[in-house]
């Protein structure tokens, strides 16, 4: 994992921690926070899905430009 990569990961598994204990000692019922988090969760992984789509579409980029230098400099 890269540097980037685990601080992301840390960030999430904070964030994620931080609600799951904000909503178990909040005074809603059981179902409820069930279904709190349970969207929380959904909405934190389309969240990632939408970030890690744009930097997959950053890196192919970064890609082809540099495919693009190398044919430059090999003509």
């Amino acid at each position: 994992m890269t540097k980037e990569t685990k601080i992301i990961v840390g960030v999430l598994a904070g964030a994620a921690l931080g609600a799951t204990i904000a909503l178990a000692l909040s005074s809603d019922s059981s179902n409820e926070v069930k279904d709190k988090l349970s969207d929380w969760f959904s909405d934190l992984l389309d969240s990632s899905k939408s970030k890690l789509s744009g930097l997959a579409d950053r890196a192919s980029d970064v890609a082809d430009k540099v495919k693009d230098k190398i044919t430059e400099i090999k003509a």
